[in-house]
């Protein structure tokens, strides 16, 4: 059975890296740490593959510009 990831989880990941993320260096950076099958959830969705996760994470606004990328910061975490 595929571990289930929780979304801050990612954000968590990225914000202590402190590196910025293209979506291409996201999926692998998610790959690598939570493993090619992990799925992904938040508050609001379930079963996701990394790239949807991103897509999610990015249409909720969890996303900071950032040079060459994006990056995310504790802010952005929901606290429910």
């Amino acid at each position: 059975m595929p571990e289930r990831i929780h979304g801050h989880e990612v954000m968590a990941m990225m914000i202590e890296s402190g590196a910025p993320y293209t979506r291409e260096s996201l999926r692998a950076a998610i790959v690598a740490k939570f493993g090619k099958d992990a799925t992904f959830y938040t508050c609001s969705a379930e079963n996701m593959t990394p790239d949807e996760l991103i897509a999610f994470l990015q249409a909720r606004g969890k996303f900071v510009d950032s040079d060459g990328g994006f990056q995310t910061d504790a802010s952005k975490m929901c606290d429910h």
